[in-house]
């Protein structure tokens, strides 16, 4: 009966358009990543080097994303909070240190994944307490709240600061 409507006809085009375009999207994204490696190399056999650029965080998020999500076939929701933390992490390092290039590894054992994010300075990153209203400064109170665990390792030239989250592995 409700077939017959005026509006009604072809209801399942418009979802069917925006299925499509998901997917475009999503492999759109993919293509980016692939193209991150094939240009940074694979996190996960090596420290990779990328410019201490503020779009540089964009290149981590997708490496990141596709590592987790495509070759660990991990959860949405833990790749959804990695990118978040790599994003910050990799933040600090072009904002705080003046490098002109920062690493990102990415590590895997049983149980537990390791994003690490690596720069020249021996500054250590302060984790500062947050208010409601603050518009920035968050970047560690994410990773403290977000992550398992985290810290900093100093290196005789810079340091590695890492988060470490709980894996459920199948």
């Amino acid at each position: 009966m409700m077939g017959g409507m005026a509006g009604l006809d072809g209801m399942d085009q418009p979802q069917q358009r925006v299925c499509v375009a998901a997917r475009s999207a999503a492999f759109a994204e993919d293509e980016l990543a692939l193209r991150a490696i094939d240009r940074f190399g694979d996190p996960t056999v090596e420290e990779v080097r990328l410019p201490s650029r503020p779009e540089s965080a964009a290149s981590a998020r997708r490496l990141t994303e596709l590592i987790i999500l495509r070759h660990w076939q991990l959860s949405p929701q833990l790749a959804e909070y990695a990118v978040l933390l790599v994003s910050e992490l990799v933040g600090n390092a072009v904002r705080h240190t003046g490098a002109r290039t920062f690493g990102l590894r990415l590590l895997r054992r049983r149980g537990w994944i390791r994003l690490e994010v690596r720069d020249p300075s021996r500054g250590l990153p302060c984790l500062m307490p947050v208010r409601e209203m603050d518009i920035s400064g968050r970047g560690l109170f994410l990773v403290d709240r977000l992550s398992d665990r985290w810290g900093v390792d100093l290196l005789p030239r810079g340091k590695t600061t890492w988060f470490e989250m709980r894996v459920t592995d199948r």
